[in-house]
């Protein structure tokens, strides 16, 4: 599926312009061996006109026909890029910030990246953890996307306890909605 690119982003969104709109696959639990599971996903970038991307996912355990059997996750979040707080930026709460963004061209954002965003392609790490009384072990988690030949790939490695990182889930996406913007 074709698309344009937006073109009146905030320069903080300009690194993951590629990603706006809406992606569904199917993908492999763990490393995708035979015993592993299969699920079904759809995630969703949207602009909502400030310097992040809202984020949505839905994953669903399938059979390997894609039979959806029942709900794994759903994720929702926010998207941006990691930069020291300015006087321009907004909150706490609701208060606004500055009407003009923050970065104002993208020589400001490019001296921001550390090689996590490499063209359409991003890696994130976890850099804080909360989880409840009765979550399992988890200490920290990498994920990477990439665009391959119009398809979003993407693999999510988990630590559990002390364990070093493991393979937890890894898909293939095809996108089937372009932007969906509020503004």
């Amino acid at each position: 599926m074709a698309f344009d690119l937006p073109t009146d982003l905030t320069p903080e969104l300009v690194p993951f312009a590629w990603l706006i709109g809406t992606w569904e696959g199917a993908g492999r639990l763990g490393e995708g061996e035979a015993e592993d599971g299969y699920f079904w996903q759809q995630v969703t970038f949207r602009d909502v006109g400030g310097p992040y991307l809202e984020y949505r996912s839905e994953s669903w355990l399938t059979e390997a026909d894609g039979t959806k059997l029942r709900i794994l996750a759903v994720e929702n979040g926010f998207w941006s890029l990691d930069r020291q707080q300015q006087d321009a930026d907004a909150g706490p709460g609701m208060t606004p910030g500055d009407i003009f963004p923050v970065l104002r061209s993208a020589d400001d954002v490019q001296k921001l990246h550390y090689g996590l965003i490499d063209g359409p392609r991003i890696q994130l790490a976890t850099e804080g953890l909360l989880r409840s009384k009765n979550a399992k072990p988890y200490a920290s988690s990498t994920r990477i996307y990439g665009l391959v030949n119009g398809e979003l790939f993407w693999r999510w490695d988990v630590s559990q306890g002390n364990l070093d990182l493991q393979a937890h889930a890894s898909a293939a996406l095809k996108r089937v909605a372009a932007e969906d913007s509020v503004n």
